[in-house]
């Protein structure tokens, strides 16, 4: 089986990599490394064994379009993309040109090149908007959905705020569109919050990550200054950790006739979810330290709270997640403490 990643070097495509190598699968990652850390994975990657790098512009047409005539994969992994709502609105041309025009640029290769190729994209959350519309209830420690208790499913309503959210969105939907009118294999991963290691997390993106650091840095240091949060902190999300999001990936190219022209909502579900200020506590509990953060107002077109109803994508593959949110956040310490990521 032969891989093509898009953006390989990031969190998704580092870790998906290391499988594919241990594989002895070939692999193919294309990737700009404009991200920080992503030198650093390219490089762990080198240890684990012989692939192709292509360091390429997925805004530029003819860099994956040459790629892909070369190598026509059988799977492509899309992961390359702008992936920080606060810089889409820093430079929504930017966000635009990588995510949107990007992905549009890779299914015109594979409809002209390789169109057996499948492609799975890694979409997002924000595609649903704000989400303002839903009934929520403010608790002590966490927002509430009162009329999702199983979390949203596919069906909750497409809403691109943002550039972000509109640049994500659009790319979403040339992906389902490219299968339903070209026949091309996608299918689509709308995910909620994601974190394990080769994370390189910033305060714009990657939470878990983010503040995992904060707290380790806190330990370390306990004189240090307060970081910062948006908003109150009972913010929620369903997060994934990143050895169920390989299973997954995997699961899915395997399938690709039973889910292609599908979109999927991928989180750690209910029993996986965690508000900021929960996040906070079981960083005291494992660290036993005390965390000092003050508020920033709350982040533009920001959800109270998304959880992924993961049920369609149980009943098509037969996918749960298996790391529960403590053993995740217990790992994700331990490999920022060893590789000193604070």
């Amino acid at each position: 089986m032969k891989y093509l990643i898009t953006g390989g070097c990031g969190f998704l495509g580092s870790n998906l990599s290391k499988e594919i190598l241990q594989k002895g699968d070939e692999l193919i990652i294309f990737d700009n490394l404009s991200r920080f850390g992503s030198e650093k994975n390219l490089e762990w990657l080198n240890t684990l064994g012989d692939f192709t790098f292509v360091q390429g512009d997925i805004s530029k047409y003819g860099e994956i379009e040459r790629v892909i005539i070369d190598e026509r994969p059988d799977v492509v992994f899309h992961f390359a993309g702008q992936v920080a709502m606060t810089s889409s609105i820093e430079d929504p041309l930017l966000d635009f040109n990588t995510n949107a025009l990007g992905t549009l640029n890779l299914l015109e290769a594979i409809r002209k090149h390789s169109s057996s190729t499948a492609v799975i994209y890694s979409s997002t959350n924000k595609v649903y908007g704000d989400l303002e519309h839903i009934n929520f209830v403010e608790e002590e420690r966490r927002y509430k959905s009162l009329d999702f208790s199983d979390g949203f499913d596919e069906n909750i309503g497409l809403s691109f705020a943002s550039p972000y959210g509109c640049s994500k969105g659009s790319a979403d939907q040339y992906i389902l569109d490219y299968n339903k009118v070209f026949g091309i294999k996608t299918a689509v991963m709308r995910h909620s919050s994601m974190y394990g290691s080769r994370q390189f997390s910033s305060k714009d993106q990657g939470w878990i990550g983010w503040f995992c650091a904060q707290a380790v840095s806190t330990k370390e240091n306990p004189q240090r200054e307060p970081f910062t949060i948006s908003g109150n902190g009972k913010q929620v999300r369903d997060v994934l950790h990143a050895d169920d999001m390989v299973d997954l990936y995997f699961l899915a190219a395997k399938n690709i006739e039973k889910i292609k022209g599908q979109v999927f909502n991928i989180g750690g579900g209910v029993e996986n979810s965690l508000s900021l200020l929960e996040l906070f506590d079981i960083l005291e509990e494992e660290l036993g330290v005390k965390l000092k953060y003050t508020n920033l107002p709350p982040r533009e077109s920001d959800q109270k709270v998304f959880i992924a109803d993961i049920s369609k994508i149980e009943r098509f593959l037969g996918w749960k997640p298996k790391v529960g949110k403590k053993e995740g956040i217990r790992s994700m310490l331990k490999w920022i403490t060893d590789n000193k990521i604070f």
